[in-house]
């Protein structure tokens, strides 16, 4: 069932999809900007902040699985019947490829930090606030294989990160053509109604 932001408009999102869509945005921009940045600030600065990038890397996780349950429940509004079939398909795929990211992002980090020979010794806390788990399997492995995992994961987890910004970019560009090039609606989509 639809929340009352989308009565009587087919084509656009319910508030809470907008919502889970624009906070997991702003976090993952600003884990973005902490990744960065952290090997150009100060010693002092650099832990506090990788905890931060952590606390918020499971949170997007966390808001991911509500918003897939979400999506399950209430299906997207489809696309307009004048965009061309091809589009369709780029932006379904984008879509596609974007989730599996939200949540690759942040269970390779979480595999990353769990194979950190450091972990034993420095609890990982979310916001400071409460101690959250490591993945046992990989912090039972042998020194030597943790140590090789740290480096895979590291890999696999900054790979992702280069496709999250390309994927994000082609995302924002097709958003902004449809937006500005072609004058449909398409921001509008994801943003709340105007009250008339």
């Amino acid at each position: 069932m639809r929340d009352n932001a989308v009565m009587g408009d087919p084509h656009r999102y319910t508030h809470v999809a907008m919502v889970l869509h624009w906070l997991i945005a702003a976090l993952m921009i600003i884990n973005v900007g902490i990744a960065l940045s952290a090997d150009a600030l100060p010693d002092g600065w650099e832990r506090p902040l990788i905890n931060t990038h952590k606390s918020l890397g499971i949170t997007v996780l966390g808001l991911a699985c509500l918003r897939l349950l979400w999506r399950f429940a209430n299906p997207p509004p489809p696309l307009p019947n004048r965009y061309p079939r091809w589009e369709k398909i780029s932006a379904h795929a984008a879509h596609i490829g974007l989730y599996i990211l939200i949540f690759a992002l942040p269970v390779s980090g979480w595999l990353h930090d769990s194979a950190w020979k450091d972990a034993p010794t420095h609890p990982m806390r979310i916001f400071n606030l409460f101690d959250w788990p490591r993945i046992f399997f990989i912090t039972d492995l042998d020194p030597k294989t943790k140590e090789m995992a740290h480096k895979l994961f590291w890999v696999i987890h900054s790979s992702l990160a280069y496709a999250l910004y390309a994927l994000l970019a082609l995302h924002v560009i097709g958003a902004l053509k449809h937006q500005f090039i072609d004058k449909e609606p398409e921001l509008q989509r994801m943003m709340p109604a105007k009250k008339r």
